[in-house]
């Protein structure tokens, strides 16, 4: 686990900038969560409003993946590929994932949007998942192992009766989209690395309401699903190790405070 890079202060005002446009990017992306829209229609809406931005969709062939954003639709967990076939209907829970790279700097992030009315059982989960980075960033601060990260995220969701994905987990970015550490979301209490001021990561949580494993499409190679179709949930932010505790870089509507 070694070869966590420690950016410098240049280095994370870039970051700062790559991820505040990430950020707005899904503030953007936002009005377009409606019945009837396609998640390919989404897509690239997103993909015109990063390069408008002098920016770059660091998805857009990455390893071969062919979108600037990935879309999750209710028993996806992650990496939903946008297409034409997709379209959003009432009661959809959704997961929109960007990452933008701008200046050579990579910024990370998601959340979740739904369309019209919900089930209380969806929103529950999206309550809890949200719940759950909220408690993971608060993990975050000088000489606190990333394994507690996890154990708290765990902790939580199951204690609500949900389940957490472990095939899929956060990692540090910044200067390049996946760098160390892995940022695991199941974890046991401090184990793995310290965090020291200066590491940026991603805390994305991907919370399932029935079983945490997961499958992938064969037909794409990417898109992972529920292994017994119930619904997922995620969220994700970047973050940065400061001296007193964390900067959330992709949060523009001041939900967390600066410590």
């Amino acid at each position: 686990m070694g070869g966590i890079i420690i950016k410098t202060p240049e280095q994370i005002e870039g970051i700062r900038k790559s991820c505040k446009l990430a950020a707005q990017t899904l503030d953007f992306a936002a009005q377009f969560v409606q019945a009837g829209v396609s998640t390919e229609y989404i897509n690239t809406q997103i993909d015109k409003y990063i390069v408008e931005h002098s920016a770059v969709p660091a998805t857009k062939g990455y390893n071969g993946y062919p979108k600037a954003s990935c879309i999750s639709i209710n028993e996806v967990v992650c990496h939903g590929i946008p297409s034409e076939q997709v379209i959003l209907k009432e009661g959809d829970i959704i997961n929109i994932d960007v990452t933008t790279i701008l200046d050579g700097y990579y910024g990370d992030t998601s959340r979740m949007f739904w369309v019209g009315e919900i089930s209380p059982e969806a929103k529950n989960l999206i309550e809890v998942t949200h719940h759950c980075l909220y408690l993971g960033i608060q993990q975050v601060k000088p000489d606190n192992f990333f394994g507690n990260i996890g154990f708290v995220i765990n902790r939580y969701a199951t204690a609500k009766g949900l389940s957490v994905v472990y095939e899929f987990c956060g990692h540090g970015v910044g200067l390049k989209f996946h760098e160390e550490p892995q940022v695991d979301h199941t974890s046991r209490r401090n184990k793995g690395p310290k965090m020291k001021p200066g590491m940026i990561f991603t805390i994305e949580p991907m919370i399932n309401q029935g079983r945490a494993a997961t499958r992938v499409d064969r037909a794409d190679g990417w898109t992972a699903r529920t292994i017994d179709n119930k619904l997922s949930a995620q969220f994700e932010h970047t973050v940065l190790v400061t001296a007193g505790g964390f900067e959330v870089l992709t949060d523009i509507h001041n939900e967390y405070a600066v410590t």
